[in-house]
């Protein structure tokens, strides 16, 4: 069954690909070649070139302006799409020819109006898997579910976003289960990092990162329950937000554990810039999301406050350098020695954010994923043979496998509040320890301990799922590229990192994984966590964040 689901479904995407020849790479790429991000655009003429380099921002005025139409925008995004596919195993449903109808459509009425339908009039936007896209597969990475949910209707934000004009092309690949931090399943296989395909581009949005790395997609959806969004934002370098869950909307998705709400994941943007992060926030909000899906909550988007209005001039930062439980890699605790050199050169306030029961948070998270002692899983897996990632994650299960009672699962929530109480209180003290006298702002951290890993070896993603058990907003944002040649390590504050024996075989396992040549040419990126419901001033903070960083860089 497996083989044959798999065959069919990869048959069926290499029809929609075969289809349009002219956009596959016309030379042969050597197996053994690991860095491929610049082959997707190697074939594009100068103008689009110019064109799949911009942000959603950007493309959206210049479709308005007429500079481009919203055909040619498509056009160059589809070809870079069908290389990125060849190269790194990105694309699940392929439907090229539904978006061209719509951007024709689009063209048309901006010609005939002189006006756009909506915001991202023309912007393509890539949706990941198992989001609900209306006459198409929602596979989710499940054998099980393969040619079996196609969706009658699109998901609340795929909605928003053809009313708000963007263009649906092309759903991207996750992995078995949706829990795990790379990209790998039974009916696709596994998907590449483009700047090293023996590393992972992450997951659970793995799909979306390889693709939006090398300008196949200006701006794509990913779901993010323990650091899937941020994570493969982080490991191809590119931006990422995951909001506070009830800000964006969520409802039409595919997944185990329908239902289930002791921990809710959140949807949110993947994209090549902080400010389409706001873009598609604004997007999503303007469109009044709470009118059809009842848990949202009635926030409208504040814009000016995302672009930094009426925070202080002095802002107070936390470095979370190590959770107490794996020490993160060179590359970057130097990206957070050099951020908070930057910042204090700006005048900002820095202080050590101290790490609070991280391994505690772990077990919790775990509990709160596995209410049902990973029945739901085991029963959908029948015939679809766990992938490595899913051993690992499932391994963990707690209770022995077995459900939690009701009484229990009482027990577990009430021990997530009670976390939950704790750590505001522990970001409440820190005020004592700050210059300004003011609360902590933001808490800049690790996204995870280690650039992207070899596959199959992802051991840990407490830097981000302890954000979600909490519920707080986060940003993930590029800070460089590793280089391996003449790397030191940058000296740090005394004490803030733990240098003795590894405190785990975690820990353990994650060190031995350390070798410079190994991330050579990867992506370094870093994560800003505000308060609960603060996405807007979240993003205004991660303005100053990067303009102090880039005053750092020119001088």
């Amino acid at each position: 069954m497996v083989e044959e689901v798999s065959s069919a479904k990869k048959a069926e995407r290499e029809q929609r690909l075969a289809q349009r020849p002219e956009w596959r790479l016309q030379q042969q790429v050597p197996p053994g070649l690991t860095d491929v991000s610049a082959l997707p655009t190697s074939q594009l003429t100068p103008r689009e070139r110019e064109i799949v380099h911009l942000d959603a921002t950007a493309l959206a005025e210049a479709i308005r302006a007429r500079r481009y139409t919203a055909v040619e925008v498509l056009q160059a995004f589809c070809h870079v799409a069908t290389i990125a596919q060849d190269l790194t195993n990105c694309l699940t449903e392929v439907f090229f020819d539904e978006g061209l109808r719509r951007a024709q459509e689009l063209d048309r009425h901006l010609e005939d109006t002189g006006e756009v339908v909506g915001p991202l009039h023309g912007v393509p936007v890539s949706i990941k898997d198992h989001i609900l896209v209306k006459g198409h597969d929602t596979a989710t990475g499940y054998i099980a579910w393969a040619f079996r949910t196609v969706a009658e209707k699109d998901a609340v934000a795929v909605d928003i976003l053809r009313k708000a004009g963007a263009v649906i092309y092309v759903k991207t690949a996750n992995p078995q289960t949706l829990l795990a931090i790379e990209t790998n399943n039974n009916i696709y296989g596994r998907t590449l990092n483009p700047y090293n395909r023996s590393l992972t581009p992450g997951g659970s949005s793995g799909g979306e990162s390889a693709l939006i790395a090398v300008h196949g997609s200006p701006l794509g959806i990913g779901t993010d329950i323990g650091g899937s969004i941020r994570i493969p934002a982080a490991y191809t370098g590119l931006y990422g937000l995951k909001g506070s869950v009830g800000r964006m909307p969520h409802g039409g998705l595919m997944g185990s554990h329908d239902g289930m709400d002791a921990i809710i994941g959140a949807l949110g943007p993947i994209a090549t810039s902080a400010r389409d992060l706001a873009l598609f926030c604004r997007v999503m909000l303007q469109y009044e999301p709470w009118l059809v899906e009842p848990p949202l909550l009635e926030i409208p988007w504040k814009q000016d406050v995302a672009k930094g209005v009426g925070l202080p001039e002095r802002l107070t930062f936390a470095i979370l350098w190590d959770d107490g439980v794996v020490a993160p890699h060179p590359p970057i605790l130097d990206a957070l020695k050099r951020a908070r050199d930057a910042l204090l050169a700006a005048g900002h306030d820095v202080i050590t954010w101290e790490p609070l029961d991280h391994k505690a948070a772990w077990d919790l998270i775990l509990k709160l994923y596995f209410l049902d002692g990973g029945e739901e899983y085991r029963q959908v897996l029948e015939h679809d043979p766990p992938v490595p990632q899913t051993e690992w994650i499932l391994s963990q299960v707690p209770n022995g496998g077995k459900p939690f009672t009701v009484a229990e699962t009482f027990r577990i929530n009430l021990e997530r509040e009670a976390f939950r109480a704790r750590v505001l209180a522990h970001w409440n003290a820190a005020k004592a320890r700050t210059a300004t006298g003011r609360h902590v702002d933001a808490i800049l951290s690790p996204v995870a301990a280690t650039l992207a890993p070899r596959h199959d070896m992802t051991r840990w993603w407490g830097y981000t799922s302890y954000w979600n058990l909490m519920d707080y907003p986060a940003a993930v944002f590029p800070v460089g590229r590793f280089r391996a040649a003449g790397h030191k390590p940058a000296q740090l504050p005394q004490g803030v990192v733990h240098v003795g024996d590894p405190r785990s075989e975690t820990e353990r396992v994650v060190r031995a994984e350390w070798d410079p040549e190994t991330y050579d040419n990867i992506p370094v990126s870093l994560q800003l966590i505000g308060r609960r419901l603060n996405e807007e001033r979240l993003l205004g903070i991660l303005g100053k964040v990067e303009e102090a960083l880039r005053f750092q860089d020119q001088q």
